[in-house]
């Protein structure tokens, strides 16, 4: 029997909480595969949406300022890349049409270290200032720091791996995650979330590494099964919680070298995540389904309801000029779909938007 690595130990006797928590994401992956009946326009509707959220997201997490407003102006107008000024808006569009080639190709994308070099070269392919490495791991070293919502450094986060020690790190890891991929040495979340705190601790690039991991986790969630990825933006998750994501990463990484390394609290991080973009995942079919089988008139008894505080159902016939029984069949779909909650009993029973 090989010797154990390092990753193999890592994922050695986790805490309950994190197969609580893989447990619930695999449940709520299944809602959102056999729940799917979505139209191919209401998909695309939602890919658009999410290219732009998770680009200005990512590229924020980074220190830019771009606003997702900003970003939809930005892949709007379709620019010639030589006139902007700004390196936000390079960056912006670098992580946009590399996001959306993932999305659309991930089928095809083989996960080797040449394709994560060419997904590095594909993200800072407008960016001037990285014309001279990118694609190509650091030659110097760079250190991690902090940044705060105006872009500021705020502290160094940690000595990433020397640069001389980069190509053998970087090979070890990604053979380690190609076979534990193919062999199910370990549920996929658990493989997938190792390779990330480790690519992060390398920090192979000389920029850019942040972004990267962020394409790159979407890719290899997305060809685990996790379909959603491109209907629900990953990276806006992570930029909500941008200090646990970095409290996560230092907790774990300064355990590494040590007598036991303990990626729990990135784990926990990443499956948090997770977690709520899966949650959003449903209540996205939840909504679209809504929309597709109310009438009308029922969708006005909704609408009404989402601005009055609570109602009868003679206030909304009386107000929405809509007849009882259209109104009673409206209220019986939305209380279904737990959109609307009933209050008191009789000739006094309200209700109101929950």
């Amino acid at each position: 029997m090989g010797k154990m690595s390092k990753f193999d130990r890592r994922l050695e006797d986790l805490p309950k909480e994190i197969w609580e928590k893989i447990a619930k994401v695999d449940e709520l992956k299944g809602q959102w595969t056999g729940g799917l009946n979505l139209s191919p326009q209401v998909l695309g509707r939602l890919k658009k949406s999410v290219l732009i959220t998770s680009s200005g997201a990512s590229t924020r997490i980074e220190g830019a300022k771009l606003s997702d407003k900003d970003v939809e102006r930005l892949m709007q107008q379709g620019v010639n890349v030589r006139t902007w000024a700004e390196r936000d808006t390079q960056e912006v569009r670098g992580y946009y049409e590399t996001l959306q080639n993932v999305f659309d190709s991930w089928k095809d994308i083989k996960f080797t270290e040449n394709e994560v070099k060419n997904l590095h070269k594909e993200i800072l392919k407008h960016t001037t200032k990285d014309e001279r490495h990118r694609g190509e791991y650091k030659k110097q070293e760079n250190t991690v720091v902090a940044t705060d919502g105006q872009g500021n450094h705020i502290g160094v986060i940690f000595e990433p791996t020397k640069a001389y020690l980069t190509p053998k790190a970087m090979q070890e890891l990604i053979e380690w995650t190609q076979k534990a991929l193919q062999q199910h040495a370990h549920h996929s979340l658990l493989t997938i979330g190792s390779f990330l705190v480790e690519f992060l601790h390398i920090h192979p690039f000389q920029d850019g590494n942040g972004r990267l991991s962020r394409v790159l986790a979407n890719l290899l969630l997305l060809q685990a099964g996790y379909r959603y990825m491109p209907y629900v933006s990953h990276e806006k998750f992570v930029e909500d919680n941008k200090d646990a994501y970095y409290l996560a990463l230092r907790k774990s990484q300064k355990t590494f070298g040590g007598k036991r390394e303990d990626i729990t609290p990135w784990l926990l991080f990443f499956l948090d995540v997770l977690l709520s973009q899966s949650h959003r995942a449903i209540e996205l079919l939840t909504e679209e389904s809504l929309e597709n089988t109310l009438s009308q008139k029922q969708i006005a008894v909704w609408e009404y309801l989402q601005g009055a505080p609570e109602a009868t159902q003679a206030e909304i016939a009386e107000q929405t000029n809509i007849a009882r029984p259209t109104v009673d069949q409206a209220i019986r779909k939305l209380m279904r779909f737990k959109r609307v909650e009933k209050i008191g009993e009789g000739r006094a029973t309200r209700y109101r938007k929950v």
